[in-house]
């Protein structure tokens, strides 16, 4: 009875928590697509809800300025990839809002997110001008991530 009574204690902790830092999530009004050799559309709002990856002390290794560590959290690749129904991919384009668009590796994407928070604040608050959302992928200098990224085309 005792074991019964501390389970369900902490699956409601638990779901108390998870529901706390979903509300706490701003509003945003973006959507990420992935098209190509898999076809969806999440809101930030499905990103929030999905399971969160941390990358602690990453470096960013700048093409311009100094050299920076952070902390980024949000939903990993292979997560939002299985969602979309991606099996296989050579290379993935990565689109900005603004039109820059750059062509990624898989093997440079190896444990990327599309985080939405950088050294635990989320990027709207953190880094207007670069959010919401961020292509972070840790074995690539950071000049080849992709801020206010709204679309990753899967090449095969």
């Amino acid at each position: 009875m005792r074991f019964w009574k501390l389970f369900v204690f902490v699956t409601c902790m638990a779901l108390i928590i998870g529901l706390s830092s979903c509300a706490s999530a701003p509003k945003v009004d973006w959507t990420l697509t992935v098209s190509g050799a898999g076809n969806k559309s999440f809101s930030y709002a499905d990103l929030v809800a999905m399971p969160q990856t941390d990358l602690t002390d990453i470096l960013m290794e700048k093409s311009l300025g100094e050299d920076e560590t952070a902390s980024w959290s949000g939903v990993a690749l292979q997560e939002i990839f299985t969602q979309a129904g991606v099996t296989d991919f050579s290379t993935v384009t990565a689109t900005a809002a603004d039109g820059y668009a750059i062509e990624i590796s898989k093997d440079e994407l190896e444990g990327g997110i599309v985080a939405l928070k950088k050294d635990g604040d989320w990027i709207t608050k953190a880094e207007p001008d670069k959010g919401p959302i961020r292509l972070v992928c840790p074995e690539t200098p950071a000049n080849r991530w992709v801020f206010q990224v709204q679309e990753l085309t899967v090449n095969p």
